[in-house]
Parts: C-alpha cells; structure tokens; sequence
C-alpha cells in the first residue's frame, strides 16, 4: 500500500512537472514584456566615461552620472538625466567642450537636446551660454531659439533671442541682437 502510494505522488509529482513545462513553452517573451515597461528605460549606466574613435583618433570624449537607454520607445533616445560633459577634438587636437544639467539624444535624427545651464566654451575661447542649445550632429549644425549669450577671447559680448550658427561660427544667424564690440584703434601712421 504505501509503495502503491509513493508510485501515485511520483507520478502526479512528474505529471505536474511536465504540466508546467509545457505551459511555460513560448512564454518567455510574453513574460519579458510583463516585466519591462513600455516607458521605461531598457538599460541605465552610471558613471559613464565614453571616448568616440574615428580611424584610430579620439573625436569626442564624453562623461555623465546616468545614462539611460529607452531604444525600446517608438522614437529610440538617449536621457541623460544628471547632465552631460562633452569634450570634441578636431584633427589638429583642438578641443571644444559643452556642458548641461541635462540632456536627450534622439537616435533616429542624430539630434541632441541640451538643456539648463548649457555652456559651450571653444578651443579659441569663445564661450556660448543658453538654457537650451540644440546640437545637430549630422550637419554638425548648433541653434536655439531661446535666448543666449556669446562672448568671445576678447570680451566682446553677443545677446540675443535665436542662435543659429555652424560648429566653427562662421555661419552665423542671431535675433534681436544687443551687442558691445571691442575694436583696436589704429593710428594712420600704421
């Protein structure tokens, strides 16, 4: 009686086993779903330390707090909640460095949003500050239109309501423009 006993929980223990098994077969994507949600971020990173290489030459260093990663959204994007130090070195190891407190860039469009306290300081000293600055990395293109402020090497300063410019500012477009320039005064012996 009790082997007849021991042989019945065996096999309802096993057909249990099998049940489940095949109950569970497919499911695990279904599952994965159920634990990610559609809004959240799919990966997070901290104390990222990034350099971007092209043909063996550093291009771009950056570093930021927190990353996070939402490829999973129907626009794909990068947050960059706790803000953002980008270094850019061109070909003769110059450098350019940007910061904000925080920061987005869309995946799909190669568009980064800086936000807050965005200041851009470039290797011949011009600095560029705004509360947001768009930075278009496919035509290397920066603009706002929300006020800003440029001032350059010489402490000739630029404020204005729109910024439209390319990366090197020799293609430069402002709005409403206040301005106080420095000019050397030439004698006409020289």
């Amino acid at each position: 009686m009790i082997k007849r006993t021991t042989t019945y929980i065996v096999y309802l223990v096993t057909a249990f086993a099998v049940t489940l098994c095949f109950s569970c077969k497919g499911k695990g994507e279904e599952i994965r779903k159920m634990r990610i949600k559609s809004d959240a971020a799919i990966a997070e990173g901290t104390g990222i330390n990034l350099k971007y290489t092209d043909s063996g030459k550093v291009t771009a260093h950056l570093k930021t707090p927190l990353l996070k990663d939402f490829s999973n959204a129907s626009f794909p994007y990068e947050e960059f909640p706790e803000g953002v130090e980008v270094t850019f070195i061109d070909d003769d190891g110059k450098e350019n460095i940007i910061t904000s407190k925080y920061a987005i860039r869309y995946k799909n469009t190669n568009l980064i949003d800086l936000q807050q306290d965005v200041t851009l300081f470039t290797s011949d000293s011009v600095t560029l500050n705004a509360q947001q600055l768009y930075w278009d990395q496919s035509s290397n293109w920066i603009f706002t239109d929300q006020p800003y402020t440029l001032i350059t090497a010489d402490g000739s300063r630029n404020d204005g309501d729109l910024f439209d410019s390319n990366k090197d500012f020799t293609n430069f477009v402002s709005l409403n423009n206040v301005s106080k320039q420095y000019v050397k005064e030439t004698t006409e012996d020289q």
